[in-house]
């Protein structure tokens, strides 16, 4: 049976499903469609953590379904933009991952993670997809997957 790791860029996904289609990420049917294709090791969630309930009743929702929520706190610089990026901690969590699994997933359109998927199926010789909103995802991160996943209404809550 198929190691899988799974790894979700929470913010990426949600602000590109919301902006493409008004709707939010279905987590629950991607848990189902993964597992049904393998033994689900890790999964991890990569958040911001904002004290509001319906952000903690999301990560609580997260962690029913079976994954480990990472927060990083939620920066408000003074410019009024904000910082709560997790690219660092994904990747090094697949670079250690991807040494003992089959299948490494990752859920995001962010084209920074190209290299490291061309680096851990080179290095490993693992298989690694990407679930991304196609409109939204760069096309660098789509070429270095094994096999992209477009997210879309069958995907969505």
């Amino acid at each position: 049976m198929k190691r899988i790791a799974i790894f979700v860029d929470v913010q990426n996904i949600y602000y590109t499903t919301r902006q493409a289609y008004g709707r939010q990420f279905n987590y629950r049917r991607l848990w189902q469609r993964i597992s049904a294709e393998g033994n689900i090791v890790a999964a991890t969630a990569y958040a911001t953590q904002r004290d509001d309930d319906k952000q903690i009743k999301f990560q609580d929702a997260l962690k029913h379904i079976g994954f480990h929520v990472k927060l990083k706190p939620y920066i408000q610089r003074s410019d009024g933009s904000a910082k709560g990026d997790w690219d660092v901690g994904i990747t090094i969590d697949i670079l250690e991952a991807a040494k003992d699994v089959d299948r490494v997933v990752l859920l995001s359109g962010d084209g920074d993670f190209d290299l490291l998927l061309e680096k851990i199926t080179r290095d490993y010789a693992v298989s690694t997809e990407v679930y991304g909103v196609p409109a939204l995802t760069a096309a660098s991160l789509i070429n270095a997957a094994s096999v992209y996943h477009r997210i879309d209404q069958d995907l969505l809550l």
